[in-house]
């Protein structure tokens, strides 16, 4: 059972971030670091903020505190980006060092004593926190995507209007036993080739 936690949190992972690498190319350039006002935070800036929380939490992760001391988390928020490409450097980055680590742990790691910030987590607590953190972020970039978008929406999941239809394919099938993120994650590789 503990095997199959690790594949499922891995496959969330990889839904979330695949929900952020549909976004970006929705949002025009200039857009990536629109901020609402000064106590908001362009899609730039939560990226360079994931970015920075990845690298500090996945780096070393079983042995060394999960806030690393040369984690700058304030210069996070620091709107200082200023290519598509730079923040998409820091995004993949980020999502390397998360993949790598969480690739490289086994069934007996879950149980083991991890620190962030001196506060003791299981490995399995420490990524779900991770597991609650990151999408809370991923929301926010697909929210403020939707909103900047110039040439209407693509949806990433169920489109509007669409919910009666999407349910009776659904319906239509026999029960399996599948991950949630399998379908959106399977279309997401497959459009990519």
């Amino acid at each position: 059972m503990q095997s199959n936690y690790l594949e499922s949190v891995r496959k969330q992972f990889e839904y979330y971030k695949m929900l952020g690498d549909k976004t970006f190319p929705q949002v025009p350039d200039e857009k990536m670091f629109w901020q609402f006002n000064e106590d908001s935070n362009s899609i730039g800036t939560i990226v360079k903020h994931l970015w920075g929380n990845m690298l500090s939490r996945w780096t070393d992760f079983l042995t060394s505190d999960g806030e690393k001391e040369w984690r700058n988390r304030d210069a996070e928020f620091e709107n200082d980006l200023h290519t598509r490409a730079e923040v998409l450097a820091k995004w993949e980055e980020g999502w390397a060092c998360l993949f790598n680590t969480l690739n490289s742990l086994s069934a007996d790691d879950l149980d083991t004593i991890i620190y962030i910030r001196n506060q003791g987590h299981t490995v399995m607590e420490a990524i779900n926190r991770q597991l609650a953190h990151y999408p809370y972020h991923v929301g926010q970039i697909v929210f403020l995507g939707k909103m900047l978008s110039e040439n209407g929406w693509a949806s990433l999941s169920i489109p509007k209007g669409n919910s009666q239809m999407y349910n009776q394919e659904k319906f239509s099938k026999p029960r399996q036993k599948e991950h949630f993120t399998d379908e959106f994650l399977k279309g997401s590789q497959e459009q990519a080739r």
